[in-house]
């Protein structure tokens, strides 16, 4: 169990220099460098030979590694796990200053994705993300990646004697009520921008030379180790950078024989995918042709390269809550600590059906790990992940699968770490396939 604790807390190591899509992508980069990746860019002209190990950037925020294997890409495929780099949270507006009361400088958010509003309440928050700065050529402003890993903001509770029915399932209003408190004024006029003030300072660069930034907030306090044998995970962005990580740590570690191993980190699974760097984008299986071409083979090939391949679309799935266990199927019912989970719906707002389950169910049985399966009570609508998306525009066969966690979409959720591990270990036998 030390073995795998210690892999636990490498994982909460991940997620917490991880706040932002940027951040991770950041962190993902310098990691697969270490582990002998070079990176390639999309402009570039790209060749490609048995043994090379690459990954590819878009937007900062999303990424994709691979390893090339042996024989023809047509005749052996692509073996794939997506997963996504960005979580449910806030997003700073821009203006975002706002003094109220004469007293206090709170900023202006919105809300990206669906987060459990309530949970961020009352808790330290640090700020993460992307600065755009000016430079010589307006068509390549400079990118900076930022985290201020400071206890700087904090969005307050009403006390109960102001809003009595607090407990009783309060609306959470998402202008009105989730403004971070910044600092005081003492009753001074803030004559400047304290927010754009503290990313330059950060930065060392003029307030005049931001022009743009995409900024989060994020819980200050790092994730942990708990329960009486410290056989969970606590930690915000489980869902679904555990998973990137899980995927990482395989293919890093995996020894391929055959074809291609790839790892897609997509961006903006949380609202929907459909952007240049989400699951619904054309630069994904774009990347894919372009490893066949810059293997010499042709379009035919990839063609068939994508009939001979698998998608394993990894995101995070729900546990039986111990609580609230009438809201799960009653007889498909997943819990923490018993494996894996594939994910299953009629509606196929998951992509699995009944051959890629049993491809994943093979692959855990050969890693000697334990599977479930998930499905929603018939009168749930669910929720959906990359998996259908990624498939509507890559026809390959692909199962829907994720570590069961508890308090999904909150600032911190639970996972079991035995689940973790055997999800690492189903990876690994994936990819040496």
């Amino acid at each position: 169990m030390n073995m795998n604790k210690n892999i636990a807390k490498e994982l909460i190591d991940f997620l917490y220099e991880g706040p932002t899509a940027y951040n991770a992508v950041k962190s993902i980069s310098k990691w697969l460098v270490s582990e002998g990746f070079t990176e390639l860019k999309s402009e570039d002209k790209w060749s490609l030979k048995t043994g090379d190990k690459c990954f590819v950037v878009k937007n900062g925020s999303a990424v994709v590694a691979f390893e090339v294997g042996e024989g023809l890409v047509g005749d052996n495929g692509f073996k794939m796990i997506g997963a996504h780099t960005d979580a449910p949270g806030f997003r700073i507006k821009p203006s975002a200053q706002i003094v109220a009361e004469k007293n206090y400088v709170k900023l202006n958010t919105e809300v990206y994705g669906g987060p459990i509003l309530s949970t961020w309440f009352d808790r330290p928050l640090a700020i993460a993300g992307r600065v755009s700065l000016i430079s010589e050529n307006p068509l390549k402003p400079v990118n900076k990646v930022i985290n201020i890993n400071k206890p700087i903001m904090i969005i307050p509770n009403l006390a109960i004697h102001m809003n009595r029915e607090v407990n009783s399932g309060y609306a959470f209003n998402a202008q009105k009520d989730t403004m971070p408190l910044l600092t005081l004024t003492n009753g001074k006029e803030v004559t400047e921008d304290l927010l754009l003030k503290l990313i330059a300072d950060e930065l060392n660069v003029e307030v005049k030379d931001i022009l743009s930034f995409e900024l989060m907030p994020y819980e200050y306090e790092k994730g942990s180790l708990i329960g009486l044998n410290e056989e969970l995970i606590s930690m915000g962005r489980l869902d679904d950078l555990s998973m990137v990580y899980a995927g990482l740590k395989a293919l890093t570690s995996a020894k391929v024989k055959k074809g291609v191993n790839v790892m897609f980190c997509y961006d903006n699974e949380e609202v929907g995918s459909r952007t240049k760097q989400g699951a619904g984008s054309p630069f994904f299986h774009e990347l894919l042709e372009r490893i066949v071409i810059a293997m010499g083979e042709s379009r035919e090939d990839y063609f068939r390269a994508v009939a001979n391949s698998f998608l394993i679309s990894a995101d995070l799935a729900h546990a039986v809550h111990p609580n609230y266990g009438e809201k799960h199927d009653p007889v498909v019912r997943p819990v923490l600590g018993k494996g894996p989970v594939i994910k299953i719906a009629a509606s196929q707002s998951y992509s699995t059906d009944s051959e890629s389950s049993a491809v994943y169910e093979a692959v855990c049985k050969k890693a000697g790990v334990n599977v479930q399966s998930f499905v929603n009570r018939s009168d749930v609508r669910g929720g959906s992940t990359i998996g259908p998306i990624a498939s509507g525009h890559l026809p390959v066969r692909t199962v829907d699968m994720g570590t069961a966690v508890l308090s999904m979409h909150s600032v911190r959720e639970l996972m079991a770490v035995n689940d973790y591990i055997d999800t690492v270990k189903s990876f690994e036998e994936f990819y040496n396939l």
